[in-house]
């Protein structure tokens, strides 16, 4: 039996999708489409850190308060946070103040830098690296949804090999559903 829930405009969704006016335009657009690009890329891997132990309506509705605080996720400008800008970041409400939160994005930060420098790669080709082969079969239920795969557990582990911080099997399998290396949208849902 399905569980996506049909919307007021007729379209079926998955349930989630639907439980916040927020998460309607998120779910129908962005989440489980593909994100390449090691800048964009990397705010997801940092939104993803801060939504562990959250809901992701927490991080949703601050997303434009951790653009804003982290100058849009630029790595190179991040990688040069000192402790002014910590305590500069432990004070701005319009994001999580979570001291180990923001220095593993500053941490993240360097060591996307140092992907690019002493590793010879990009993140974009680190993360999509991972993407399963074959596609798994569309869920049928909220049930079938997997928290971690063995492709989460390999790629957390080599994120945090790489030198990234706070990247567990279950925020790296959060991070490719919302980046569409799995497509986790209900076999009936619209946006599938």
């Amino acid at each position: 039996m399905s569980e996506a829930i049909r919307g007021e405009d007729g379209l079926l969704r998955c349930p989630w999708g639907l439980s916040a006016p927020d998460y309607v335009e998120y779910h129908d657009t962005e989440w489980g489409r593909p994100v390449h690009g090691d800048a964009a890329l990397y705010e997801r891997v940092c939104l993803e850190a801060f939504q562990s132990g959250l809901s992701w309506i927490t991080i949703l509705r601050r997303r434009e308060g951790f653009r804003r605080a982290f100058h849009g996720f630029a790595p190179e400008v991040v990688a040069a946070y000192g402790d002014a800008d910590v305590e500069r970041l432990l004070a701005d409400e319009g994001i999580i103040r979570n001291r180990a939160k923001i220095l593993a994005t500053i941490a993240n930060a360097r060591a996307l830098l140092e992907l690019d420098g002493a590793h010879g790669t990009s993140l974009d080709a680190l993360i999509w690296d991972f993407a399963p082969d074959p596609a798994p079969p569309a869920p049928k239920s909220l049930s079938d949804v997997p928290a971690v795969t063995p492709e989460s557990t390999a790629l957390a582990k080599e994120l945090k090999r790489k030198g990234f911080r706070f990247v567990g099997p279950t925020t790296a399998y959060a991070l490719m559903q919302a980046c569409g290396l799995v497509n986790d949208h209900l076999s009936d849902c619209f946006a599938r």
